[in-house]
């Protein structure tokens, strides 16, 4: 069991593909799926590593480099705060003015469907007009 695990996760091949010798590889799959969902890779590993620890045999030193570790193109100086609210030309109503640019939106969305709704409530109600 432990081999073919150790061989899915070593070459990646699909679970289907696992060699026969490994047995089915259904078997090996839920093997796999039990032990990684009760902890028993997790107890396994902090074993290894203790012994390993203890026979000095772990060297604990990490070394980061960036040309091997890369950030992420969006992890350059992103922005976290929202946009900067458009410049007002004096006509910003006064229900709306101590509200963030996102509320201010949110409320001209909410003004513009209702209106939209009353125009296509409106038209229904209205006769067909052919051209």
């Amino acid at each position: 069991m432990i081999d073919g695990i150790l061989h899915r996760v070593r070459t990646g091949v699909h679970w289907r593909d696992l060699p026969e010798r490994f047995g089915p590889w259904k078997t090996v799959y839920e093997r796999h799926r039990m032990w990684s969902a009760d902890g028993t890779w997790e107890r396994l590993l902090q074993q290894v590593q203790a012994a390993a620890d203890a026979a000095d045999e772990i060297n604990w030193d990490v070394s980061v480099d960036s040309t091997i570790v890369r950030a992420h193109q969006h992890a350059a100086g992103a922005r976290n705060d929202p946009p900067p609210a458009p410049a007002s030309k004096g006509d910003a109503s006064e229900e709306h003015q101590h509200e963030t640019p996102w509320q201010s939106l949110v409320a001209r969305l909410v003004e513009v469907v209702l209106k939209a709704r009353a125009w296509a409530a409106r038209a229904a109600g209205s006769p067909q007009s052919f051209t």
